[in-house]
């Protein structure tokens, strides 16, 4: 009696044995399909990060309708979230786990793919993006020489405007930091403003937010000066977003105007669309940041 019930707790053991490896590797398949899937639905929501480079309000007002679309298309709600500067932008980039989803300047993007793993998926489909400085219609600024001992409104000091204005000035052999004033201001608006409302002598900013001001304004105001291009801005992914996700996000957005709502979705921010990017576009960025980013 001895002998059998030795052999029936053995035979049970070896079951077991057998059976919770095998469990355990049923569960391991399932989970690693289940990530494989890559949908989006995975994750109970996404964080899309938008550089602040404009007002929360406008930023609300320009990016909300794209939020509800992506939504909609990934089945997933996107939420948009931003922080209170430039520089706090770059350190939560950095730091990862803010933002899934990032939209961010090209300058900054070279630090997010080599700080923080982030993943080029596309980029707004437009020729690039440049500077203007820009003078009250009746001022007596015709050009950039006459800025000496003047001062220059600017948007703050990571952004990619000021980056593009003090390399501008330096190769025209002006010291952006001793032969004007620089006046730091905490938006394209602001900046734009200072200057129209005669509170600087003139202001920089980027051709696309210039053109988005008032009528108003802009009749009032010329361009003195236009800098370099650069790329535009890239969309980006965090590590934490599986493959799968990563180009079904990619895939509604080189798609998306192709419809008439996905086309409203962009309407507020005047893009026309997204295209495919590489990453070599934006190497360049790189030394534009370290160089005159003090």
């Amino acid at each position: 009696m001895r002998a059998v019930a030795h052999r029936k707790t053995n035979h049970s053991g070896r079951r077991a044995a057998i059976f919770l490896p095998g469990l355990c590797l049923l569960l391991s398949l399932f989970s690693s399909a289940l990530q494989a899937s890559g949908s989006c639905k995975i994750y109970p929501h996404l964080n899309f990060g938008i550089l602040p480079f404009i007002s929360n309000e406008q930023l609300v007002h320009q990016f909300s309708p794209l939020m509800e679309y992506l939504g909609r298309q990934l089945e997933v709600p996107v939420r948009l979230v931003t922080a209170p500067d430039f520089s706090g932008f770059a350190r939560r980039t950095a730091q990862g786990g803010h933002y899934d989803i990032l939209f961010t300047a090209p300058h900054l993007f070279p630090q997010a793919m080599d700080r923080a793993g982030y993943r080029l998926v596309a980029s707004v489909d437009s020729p690039g993006l440049w500077a203007v400085i820009v003078v009250p219609k009746t001022s007596d600024i015709n050009d950039i020489h006459d800025l000496k001992g003047r001062r220059l409104a600017t948007v703050q000091s990571a952004s990619l405007a000021t980056l593009l204005v003090k390399k501008y000035l330096k190769e025209a052999g002006i010291d952006p930091e001793h032969d004007l004033v620089l006046v730091a201001t905490p938006s394209h608006d602001a900046s734009l403003l200072s200057s129209y409302h005669g509170v600087t002598d003139a202001s920089s900013l980027m051709q696309t937010q210039y053109d988005a001001a008032s009528e108003q304004v802009r009749n009032n105001m010329r361009i003195i000066a236009r800098t370099e291009k650069t790329p535009h801005i890239p969309i980006s992914v965090s590590p934490r977003i599986v493959e799968d996700c990563a180009s079904e996000i990619a895939d509604v957005l080189l798609n998306i105007n192709r419809t008439e709502a996905g086309r409203r979705a962009l309407r507020n921010n005047r893009f026309t669309g997204f295209r495919k990017a590489k990453i070599s576009e934006y190497d360049a960025m790189r030394e534009l940041f370290n160089s005159n980013a003090q």
